[in-house]
C-alpha cells in the first residue's frame, strides 16, 4: 500500500489535493482513500491531509501511517510540525521552499540523510494562478517523483476532476503550475 501524508495550513489547498489525487488514481481501477485531519478548522491553521493507495481493497480507516511520501506544501510547518513522525526508512519527502537543500537541512538538521525533494510551490502557484495556493504545484512534483502516472495521464485526468468546479482560465493555470513543478523539483 502507497501511503502519502500532507502537511499544510487550511486554506492551502491539501484537502483539494488528497481528494484531487485520489480522484484521478481510482481511474487507473486502484483502490484510494483520502482524508482530512483539522485541528481547528480555520484558516491558516496547521493540518494533515492523507491518501493511500493500493491494488487490493483498502480496509485501514485509521489516521495512523506510515507514509512513503511526506507532502509539506507550507514552508514554516517543516519548523513547527514533526513532519518526520513514524517515517519509514524510505520515505520521500518533497517540501516547499525558497531554500536550497542545504539551507533547509542547515536549519532543521533532522532532514539530514533523509531523501528530499525541494521546490518552491507558493511562487509557482503565485506566478501560474496568481493566488499562493499550493497544491496544484505539489501534485505535479509529487507525479515526478512517485512515477506513479505519466504526467499527461494526470493532467487529462485532474483536468476532468476540475471541471466539475472551476472555470477553464482556472483549470488551464493548474495545469500550467503541474508542469511547471513537474519540471522544477529537485
Amino acid at each position: 500500500m502507497l501511503e502519502i501524508r500532507w502537511h499544510s495550513r487550511a486554506g492551502q489547498g491539501a484537502v483539494t489535493g488528497a481528494k484531487g489525487l485520489a480522484d484521478v488514481v481510482a481511474t487507473t481501477g486502484k483502490e484510494v482513500q483520502a482524508f482530512a485531519l483539522y485541528g481547528s478548522a480555520k484558516r491558516g491553521a496547521a493540518m494533515s491531509a492523507y491518501d493511500r493507495i493500493d491494488d487490493k481493497p483498502i480496509l485501514n480507516h485509521e489516521k495512523y501511517m506510515e507514509p512513503d511520501y511526506v507532502l509539506v506544501i507550507d514552508p514554516g510547518l517543516v519548523f513547527i510540525t514533526d513532519i518526520c513522525v513514524h517515517e519509514k526508512p524510505n520515505t520521500k519527502y518533497i517540501i516547499t521552499t525558497h531554500l536550497s537543500k542545504e539551507e533547509l537541512i542547515a536549519k532543521k538538521p533532522e532532514l539530514q540523510g533523509k531523501t528530499l525533494y525541494i521546490l518552491d510551490c507558493i511562487q509557482i502557484a503565485l506566478d501560474t494562478i496568481g493566488k499562493p495556493i499550493p497544491n496544484a504545484p505539489m501534485l505535479g512534483a509529487f507525479i515526478k517523483i512517485s512515477n506513479l502516472l505519466e504526467i499527461e495521464y494526470f493532467k487529462k485526468a485532474f483536468t476532468k476532476v476540475l471541471g466539475k468546479k472551476l472555470p477553464q482560465s482556472i483549470i488551464d493555470a493548474n495545469m500550467q503550475a503541474i508542469q511547471r513543478a513537474y519540471d522544477e523539483v529537485k
